[in-house]
């Protein structure tokens, strides 16, 4: 054990006590949770023009604050924009976060210094509490990596604004900051395919031991290192790395390729952040289902997905949700989004303690027969398929082929990029289609009743994500190519490659 994690081993400690400690009651801090949001909002303008001081429950509530995406919540947001204080949450935002949405352009998001803590509290509580629960915490006594946007800001309204990520590296605090790569001016070029050469400059010759980012590009990452160390292996290059921290985006399908590339087993813990938020976080190393991070600032609400475009969806909050059933989640935070549509669906595995499935995005799917195909269950069957037939899958997605140029039936059509592929791609595609009838049963009866034809596979040249993200100017950071399309916009896009 070295010095730095001698030292924070009492505070690791300490932080998995405090999160065993709510999560066994996470009903009554979301509660605690719920009440402090509404006092503290109470005297905004939002809170006066939804008469918070009449709500004394969430029925109340939810009658007087409807649920909202951005194009909702942007006419307040251009209020706080214009200068003026006290608009969704106390005095004014400490930061906007800055991101780019596929309807409402680019979207501002709010963050406070109220709502901060919660986003690198619960970073840093989430790597204790895995410390606590295993026992490993050599990271801490090396160098550590958070592949990121760039932490430049620029000023919207008198407020600092910039990604989220970028902001989140302002936050760090001076006893990790000397062990974090890459330096500012690194993490400072936008230009994706610069900035890995640049991090593997400042990183190569390093005792690398945690390292943080979205699969893919972590990926580029590893292979930049491998060409230019000579290495075959990443355990060569860094012989103590021992942590792989991710979000965003599942991991299972792109872990053989890295562990490939790594040369052995990775450990890895899993979170769930947002610019809206840090939902959840992998408590427990052994279970892969997140636990909803319910004492941090954030008033959870659930619609069932199939509901979240009715004019009066049904709204639960935690102590009224189900498992098994796919929800889009709905916030309510200390930065002043209120009855926020995020996007997200997920699916509660258990209830005590709270611990759910990120299963994709609302308007991620497939239904162009009513089949309702979610991230969730792609994922899970190219897994099972990728594992039955010695494969590895560098990226993929999914589109509905409505109209075939070959005629006959319709069919799902997947674009994979393969690392390792099939030796009987007829085989493989059977396999991934069994999977796909065993994952959605409404997939199953269009196949039972040749409504569709089994899905086709299209296997894609080396690099044609990452063309295709180039094309679209969205190479590196904290972008990702949608699982799934209900329109032909990324299958045509990846055929003009």
């Amino acid at each position: 054990m070295g010095f730095r994690s001698f030292v924070i081993s009492p505070l690791a400690h300490s932080a998995a006590r405090r999160i065993v400690r709510w999560s066994s009651n996470a009903v009554a801090a979301q509660e605690t949770v719920f009440r402090q949001l509404l006092a503290q909002g109470r005297n905004t303008a939002f809170g006066k023009a939804h008469d918070f001081d009449k709500i004394n429950s969430y029925e109340a509530f939810r009658e007087r604050v409807p649920i909202r995406d951005y194009e909702g919540l942007r006419p307040w947001i251009e209020r706080i924009k214009a200068g003026e204080r006290d608009v969704l949450w106390p005095g004014r935002p400490a930061y906007f976060a800055k991101t780019s949405g596929t309807t409402s352009g680019v979207k501002y998001i709010p963050l406070t210094r109220d709502s901060l803590p919660n986003h690198f509290g619960t970073a840093r509580n989430a790597l204790f509490n895995y410390y606590a629960r295993t026992g490993r915490g050599e990271w801490l006594d090396g160098k550590m990596i958070f592949l990121s946007g760039s932490p430049e800001m620029e000023d919207v309204g008198g407020i600092p604004t910039g990604r989220l990520s970028g902001i989140v590296n302002h936050q760090v605090p001076s006893w990790l900051r000397t062990n974090q790569l890459p330096g500012y001016r690194t993490n400072c070029i936008e230009a994706w395919e610069e900035k890995v050469e640049k991090i593997v400059d400042e990183t190569l010759h390093q005792d690398m031991r945690l390292i943080s980012g979205i699969p893919p590009w972590v990926q580029m990452y590893f292979e930049r290192l491998l060409t230019r160390s000579g290495k075959q292996y990443i355990k060569e290059v860094f012989p103590n790395y021992s942590m792989f921290v991710y979000g965003g985006v599942n991991f299972e399908p792109y872990r053989a390729k890295l562990e490939q590339l790594v040369g052995k087993r990775i450990e890895s813990l899993e979170t769930y952040p947002a610019s809206e938020g840090f939902i959840a976080f992998q408590d427990d190393p052994a279970n892969r289902a997140l636990l909803l991070n319910a004492a941090s600032g954030i008033f959870f609400e659930f619609v069932p997905a199939s509901e979240i475009f009715n004019d009066n969806p049904t709204r639960l909050w935690l102590k009224d949700v189900e498992p098994g059933v796919n929800y889009a989640l709905i916030i309510n935070n200390n930065a002043g989004l209120w009855g926020y549509n995020i996007g997200d669906t997920v699916e509660f595995v258990s209830l005590d303690p709270p611990r759910l499935l990120v299963t994709g995005r609302v308007k991620h799917f497939i239904s162009a027969f009513g089949e309702h195909v979610i991230g969730k269950e792609v994922e899970e069957a190219l897994l099972q398929a990728a594992q039955a037939h010695g494969v590895r899958v560098v990226e993929f997605t999914v589109a509905p082929q409505i109209a075939p140029p070959e005629g006959g039936q319709p069919y799902h059509e997947w674009f994979i990029e393969f690392d390792e592929a099939p030796k009987d791609p007829d085989a493989f595609a059977t396999a991934l289609n069994d999977a796909m009838v065993q994952q959605n049963i409404y997939y199953r009866d269009l196949i039972e009743g040749n409504i569709l034809r089994p899905l086709v596979v299209r296997a894609l040249h080396r690099d044609a994500f990452r063309d295709y993200m180039k094309a679209q100017g969205k190479l590196g950071g904290q972008n990702k190519v949608p699982r799934l399309s209900n329109d032909r916009g990324i299958a045509e896009g990846l055929g003009k490659l």
